[in-house]
């Protein structure tokens, strides 16, 4: 049965365009490269040797060009698990969904969709500078959770594991572990990129373990999460978007990934806020392997 997506649920505007992005159809190519900071679009689109359309709204800022004979489009998502869920969401519809009959396409068409951020490393092995490319994701967003199929897309034993070594409060919703797709991490990582368990947090500041004016519900949170381990892997790096990326991804059958750059560590409380200059060798090395 081929659904009907009413116009409550897929909003297409009066050009033709997808409701928060405001691009078109043909204006998406199969290789998408996803980053928080709409003004890092034109750092990404800089590399293009040609531009083929650009659109801006909200914060949501997307370029669509070539680069070394590859089509690809960049797309701002914004801060958080739940503008991914915007940005997805929305990439998929215009990939798979007719905007003409408001039914789905067939055959369905899978995007390579590589988010390059920053994040904050929590081992010693990851201070300022480290590339790490997301191998797992731990969600604290919890928003995989509202989607059937959950189970049958995460690492039910690993969740397990975490949230009985964190002491996990169920007030705070259930964690959900998720794998980037294992071809787009291999290409794209290589052999020179730290492949690390990421974990996305609803929040920059407590979800983080960070105590400004309000006391943390649990203080010790950041000393259990550097603790953990689990057949071999450690957590790596904080920050607030891959989970809902790798997970919404997976069920939609899009292959995804999220590379970040490390620009504070944690553990040796340094940080660089100099970092927009230097990110610019990840979003180079990202554009050479999608």
């Amino acid at each position: 049965m081929n659904t009907y997506f009413a116009e409550s649920e897929l909003i297409i505007n009066s050009d033709g365009s997808i409701f928060h992005l405001h691009v078109r159809p043909e204006q998406l190519a199969d290789k998408v490269i996803l980053v928080g900071d709409p003004a890092r679009v034109n750092v990404v689109a800089s590399h293009f040797d040609t531009k083929e359309c650009e659109v801006e709204s909200r914060e949501f800022h997307t370029v669509t060009g070539t680069y070394k004979g590859k089509r690809i489009t960049v797309v701002s998502t914004g801060i958080g698990c739940d503008n991914i869920d915007i940005v997805v969401n929305e990439l998929d519809a215009l990939a798979n969904i007719d905007f003409q009959t408001r039914h789905a396409k067939s055959p369905l068409r899978s995007l390579t969709l590589v988010r390059i951020g920053t994040c904050g490393g929590l081992q010693e092995y990851t201070p300022v500078g480290t590339y790490i490319a997301s191998e797992k994701s731990i969600g604290f967003d919890g928003l995989l959770n509202f989607y059937a199929g959950r189970n049958e897309a995460c690492d039910l034993e690993f969740e397990e594991a975490f949230k009985k070594h964190m002491d996990w409060n169920p007030q705070k919703g259930s964690p959900y572990v998720i794998d980037a797709n294992k071809e787009t991490l291999d290409r794209v990582a290589g052999d020179d990129m730290v492949r690390g368990v990421t974990i996305a947090c609803g929040g920059f500041f407590g979800p983080q373990g960070r105590e400004l004016r309000i006391p943390l519900a649990d203080p010790n949170q950041n000393a259990k999460v550097e603790a953990f381990e689990y057949k071999g892997y450690r957590i790596t790096n904080f920050e607030m978007e891959s989970s809902a990326l790798a997970g919404l991804a997976k069920l939609m059958g899009h292959k995804a990934l999220t590379c970040c750059m490390v620009i504070a560590n944690r553990r040796a409380k340094e940080a660089n806020t100099g970092y927009k200059n230097s990110i610019d060798g990840l979003i180079k090395t990202v554009l050479d392997r999608i």
